[in-house]
């Protein structure tokens, strides 16, 4: 099949096409090169374009027989600051595509959308029906994008799928796509970094949490495994399976200081840390309960041991380091 990745230039789009191509798929990415990369983008064709733009969206959907959509603004920090600027891009341009889907025919599509829609939740491992509540407009913007599927299901037939990852990590294990954020507010990356002295001391923020090491636990999915399951997600909706919304996450969590511990145990390098207080709205503890996507898609992550999210990463930002991809 032809199908359509947004934001497949950025970090988990290249993945995803790389792991559609494996699967015999054309990935056509579609993307405005704003936070992807054009290097990125080695497994099908790139069509440069806005979901902004709702006549680039229809051109870019000839031919095309699903839509796994990715685009869309990742920093929590700054949707705080510039909720308009998410709510626009991440809802409302997000519409755009799908009255483009349904001017063209096609009508599945595998949904990037995030933990961030169940804000603080009250019960650890999170299930799918804890009740969705965020904190910020970063996971708002996503959850109203996930009503809009739902709506847009009942009145025009659409089916979807949600993946609410959990945190992304690691890169390609043949290193031919990886992270490369800027600015880059992703734990692993910035640990990493600061122990090859490309970045300054990474940030340790809250030493005091109700944790066994007191600092914060997240669940960290490789980013291989994620993409995957946008794989076997196109391949459920495409046999009929019905529109629902899955985590995607390990089950279990690493705190803050384990990652550290890891990093230096694998690099061979210290890490050096600054410790900071809590940030407001961080939770202690965010581990996915994924136990949905093993049965409805028959997922299972292979490659998410910390080690091997640690291992591949390292050998991406090494590699990046004497060498930046263009």
């Amino acid at each position: 099949m032809r199908i359509l990745v947004t934001g497949g230039a950025g970090y988990i789009g290249s993945h995803v096409a790389k792991a559609l191509a494996s699967a015999g798929h054309t990935p056509v990415v579609f993307d405005n090169l704003e936070m992807g990369h054009r290097w990125a983008v080695r497994w099908g064709p790139l069509i440069e374009g806005d979901l902004a733009d709702a006549s680039a969206a229809r051109a870019a959907l000839e031919g095309v027989e699903a839509v796994v959509h990715l685009a869309g603004y990742i920093f929590v920090g700054e949707s705080v600051k510039a909720p308009s600027k998410y709510y626009r891009n991440n809802f409302v341009n997000s519409l755009n595509l799908l009255d483009a889907m349904r001017a063209a025919g096609v009508r599945d599509i595998v949904f990037s959308s995030t933990a961030a829609v169940y804000g603080a939740p009250e019960k650890v491992p999170i299930p799918e029906d804890s009740p969705k509540i965020p904190i910020n407009p970063y996971g708002e913007s996503k959850r109203f994008f996930e009503q809009a599927l739902e709506w847009y299901g009942a009145a025009y037939g659409m089916r979807s799928l949600c993946l609410r990852y959990f945190n992304a990590a690691g890169a390609d294990p043949d290193g031919e796509t990886g992270e490369a954020h800027e600015p880059e507010t992703h734990l692993i990356p910035l640990v990493i970094d600061a122990a090859l002295g490309v970045r300054p001391p990474v940030g340790l923020f809250g030493t005091d949490y109700p944790t066994p090491d007191g600092t914060a636990i997240r669940d960290y999915i490789h980013v291989t495994d994620l993409a995957r399951a946008h794989v076997l997600g196109i391949e459920y909706l495409r046999s009929g399976g019905a529109s629902t919304a899955l985590n995607v996450g390990t089950g279990s969590g690493h705190s803050v200081r384990e990652i550290i511990s890891v990093v230096e145990g694998i690099s061979g390098l210290p890490v050096p840390v600054n410790i900071a207080p809590r940030r407001e709205g961080d939770s202690p503890a965010l581990v996915a309960l994924a136990l949905r996507a093993r049965e409805a898609l028959g997922w299972e992550p292979r490659h998410s041991s910390l080690e091997e999210i640690v291992r591949t990463a390292l050998a991406w930002h090494r590699r990046m380091a004497k060498h930046p991809p263009r």
